[in-house]
């Protein structure tokens, strides 16, 4: 077999009792790494070093694909909940993300709840400031049959003195100024006239002709002297 005795060092070709009472004196295991070639190949090391190792990068290897795993989590909440819970909520929200996980955070409504979605915004918004400087806000709020959510989704690392964008904040729902009705000519409120438009002046005064009515003429025959 060939036996490698330390790192980047020429493989000895040895029988195999020799490798073992080398592997003896060293104090070390002897390993086959390469069991398939001709000869089989074996390493002089601390197998119990080498299985330390081993599981350290397995461990670190499951943690990274932990971290860009697509997982999406979920936090419930309520509009009306409490200040102690709304904290105790962004707390599990902060654990979450520094797992690497994506969390839909939603605010379901009971009843006559969603009739007021502002209380599910302020609700939102707090927790997005609790987590703003560890969470990105990948979805804004989106309504869902009785539910109000966000999805929270874990910041890049930034390097200092780098802007703040993509933090995570709830927009604001701004109100405008209320939109302006086209009313169609003749609807209700309106009042159309036809005709010459009328001018500014002084009223003429109305010539009533001979005869016309309101105008009464008398015919008084003249008397003549000298009768009766």
């Amino acid at each position: 077999m060939r036996v490698i005795r330390t790192e980047g060092a020429d493989a000895v070709v040895m029988q195999i009792y020799d490798a073992l009472r080398l592997a003896e004196q060293e104090g070390l295991d002897l390993v086959e790494v390469a069991p398939n070639q001709t000869p089989p190949v074996c390493r002089l090391l601390d197998y119990g070093k080498f299985q330390f190792v081993q599981d350290k990068k397995a461990r670190e290897a499951r943690r990274t694909q932990k971290v860009h795993s697509s997982d999406m989590r979920e936090v419930r909440l309520t509009p009306n909940i409490a200040e102690h819970d709304i904290q105790s909520k962004i707390r599990s929200v902060s654990g979450l993300l520094d797992d690497g996980s994506k969390v839909r955070v939603a605010v379901f409504f009971r009843g006559r709840q969603i009739t007021h979605p502002e209380l599910a915004i302020r609700v939102l918004r707090r927790v997005a400031e609790g987590v703003a400087s560890k969470a990105k806000l990948e979805k804004p709020p989106t309504m869902e049959q009785r539910s109000l959510s966000i999805i929270l989704s874990p910041a890049a690392i930034k390097a200092p003195g780098a802007a703040d964008d993509g933090q995570a904040e709830v927009p604001t729902q701004q109100s405008g100024p209320a939109p302006t009705v086209a009313r169609p000519a003749g609807a209700a409120g309106i009042r159309q006239t036809s005709g010459p438009a009328q001018q500014s002046g002084p009223v003429p005064t109305p010539t009533t002709p001979a005869g016309a009515a309101g105008a009464r003429q008398t015919s008084v025959p003249a008397q003549q002297p000298g009768g009766n």
